[in-house]
């Protein structure tokens, strides 16, 4: 068996899990794309140029509740801000990828991420190949589900109201792990709090951006008694 072959099987049972997780949330993607009149083939294109699932997530409300390009804008900046650390960890790797490297940071999606930091070395097979083959694989798995979402949102003929609870439940489930996981819980609280006075000042269609804007704010404000989450392992 060639290199490349054991690189690709490794990469393939590497991103199951992945492409495990990826299919409900997929396939919920593309049915609210199509109960907003997008068939699969937009669906699927969103997931190969935008290739950000909690943003295509939101990028649904945004075109049903015609949001503001600003307010997109801003919103898309801080949702993924994250990856300019991500990208910044692997900066020296990549520089010794050549042309892959640009496939490797358009791919730097969280789940790959995880994936690239528990990366473990295995006999016969190549880690550039199995980094390659696995950034491939997830966002294969991704645009599939997507696809396959709006080809049976087209299908479904019964009220589907409420599946857009699956974007309220991702945030909710994020939400929970960081909580869960940090060692200040202060930044969930400010962001809940500073949410809901704005929804009470401005009402649910103009409170999301004074909210961001006076989340981070405060939360720069306060850096410095912020307590850092330790690192794992």
């Amino acid at each position: 068996m060639t290199q490349t072959k054991k690189s690709f099987q490794y990469s393939l049972r590497r991103t199951v899990p992945i492409l495990v997780g990826f299919f409900p949330v997929g396939v919920a993607y593309g049915i609210l794309m199509a109960n907003l009149g997008y068939n699969f083939i937009w669906s699927a294109l969103s997931s190969l140029v935008v290739y950000a699932g909690s943003l295509q997530m939101l990028m649904v409300s945004f075109l049903m509740n015609n949001v503001p390009i600003l307010t997109v804008v801003i919103m898309s900046l801080l949702l993924n801000s994250r990856h300019i650390f991500y990208g910044i960890s692997f900066i020296e790797k990549f520089k010794t990828y050549g042309f892959w490297k640009y496939l490797l940071i358009y791919g730097m999606s969280d789940e790959n991420y995880s994936l690239l930091c528990s990366y473990r070395e295995k006999e016969g097979v190549n880690e550039k190949q199995v980094h390659v083959f696995s950034a491939i694989l997830i966002w294969f798995y991704w645009i599939l589900f997507s696809a396959l979402g709006g080809l049976i949102g087209a299908l479904i003929t019964f009220d589907t109201t409420g599946i857009d609870f699956a974007l309220t439940a991702l945030f909710v489930v994020i939400l929970i792990d960081q909580l869960k996981g940090a060692t200040s819980k202060l930044p969930g609280i400010i962001g809940g709090v500073s949410s809901v006075i704005w929804l009470l000042i401005l009402g649910a269609d103009h409170f999301l951006l004074p909210s961001l804007i006076s989340t981070v704010a405060v939360l720069i404000c306060l850096k410095k008694r912020i307590p850092l989450d330790k690192e794992v392992g």
